[in-house]
């Protein structure tokens, strides 16, 4: 049996008042990060899903994809309307899109 296919999104696709979700650990996080993005590590997940934005669809995203991914999957099966933002914050960054840090130096994606 094969799993289903989890939804994707481009840095080009994504929309200017999109709905973020960033599941990285907190010190990816601090280095650089999506102004305005909701922040709930990938552990933290099942237990802040309150704190989701009621709407949809909300882009999830980790470094490279691979969390964001699973994380996806996680949503989409509770019905949550998710998708994955293809290639994460290395895709974000490698396209000169703008970042923030909470360290005090320039971000960067660790």
């Amino acid at each position: 049996m094969s799993s289903p296919e989890i939804p994707q999104t481009t840095v080009d696709q994504l929309l200017d008042d999109a709905d973020v979700l960033d599941v990285r650990e907190p010190d990816e996080w601090a280095a650089g990060h999506i102004e305005g993005a909701l922040h709930i590590p990938m552990a933290d997940l099942p237990g802040r899903l309150a704190d989701l934005p009621p709407a949809g669809p909300l882009v999830v995203i980790c470094r490279g994809g691979g969390r964001s991914s699973r994380a996806t999957a996680y949503l989409q099966g509770l019905g949550i309307d998710a998708v994955n933002l293809d290639g994460g914050m290395q895709a974000w960054n490698g396209a000169g899109r703008p970042m923030v840090s909470d360290t005090g130096t320039a971000p960067e994606v660790i």
